[in-house]
């Protein structure tokens, strides 16, 4: 049977939409859907900040856990982390705060909030992709109040190629970002 081709000039209109709909989804796959990205080590850390909440994208080399943490008081205590991983296709992220200096724990169990929404993730090859939203101010007294204009102390890390966050990092970064210009000190 011959291949026939539909005639640009007769469906005008479904050309369009298909030529806008394979330009967003590139723009998407290529992260122009954050406003700002910055790698360390193998870790990439994109964000965006729009209104009251951070859009933020993990991902590392992994097969197991991503965590990022904000604003400790000393090492990781009092930070304000969101940890996940994706198993059989599955997102698990967990909103934490540092309850000591090597140490945290999730914030229901502490007498806080879960406050990570919109959770998305991918698992591709050896590495794992985490996607989440949270509040730039909480309310919640476990939660790091988050200024964009100001320096933030942006905590990075994953976990080996398992499932658990009980096991230790394997890779770990401590950075000082501006939230909304995207500057790195």
């Amino acid at each position: 049977m011959p291949l026939r081709f539909i005639s640009s000039s007769r469906y005008p209109a479904l050309l369009l939409s298909l030529v806008i709909a394979l330009a967003t989804q590139a723009a998407t796959a290529s992260g122009a859907d954050y406003q700002h990205s910055l790698s360390s080590g193998k870790m990439t850390f994109d964000w965006s900040v729009a209104g009251e909440t951070l859009a933020v994208r993990l991902t590392a080399p992994t097969k197991g856990w991503l965590g990022i943490g904000f604003n400790p008081s000393k090492q990781m205590k009092d930070a304000d982390f969101v940890v996940g991983y994706v198993k059989k296709g599955k997102v698990a992220i967990f909103d934490e705060v540092g309850t000591q200096a090597t140490r945290h724990g999730k914030d229901k169990k502490k007498g806080g909030q879960d406050n990570v929404t919109l959770v998305g993730g991918s698992e591709q090859g050896k590495s794992t992709t985490l996607e989440f939203t949270i509040p730039l101010n909480s309310g919640d007294q476990l939660d790091s109040s988050l200024d964009p204009a100001a320096d933030t102390v942006v905590l990075l890390a994953y976990g080996p190629d398992r499932d658990s966050t009980r096991m230790k990092h394997v890779y770990q970064a401590r950075l000082v970002v501006n939230l909304s210009s995207g500057a790195v000190k």
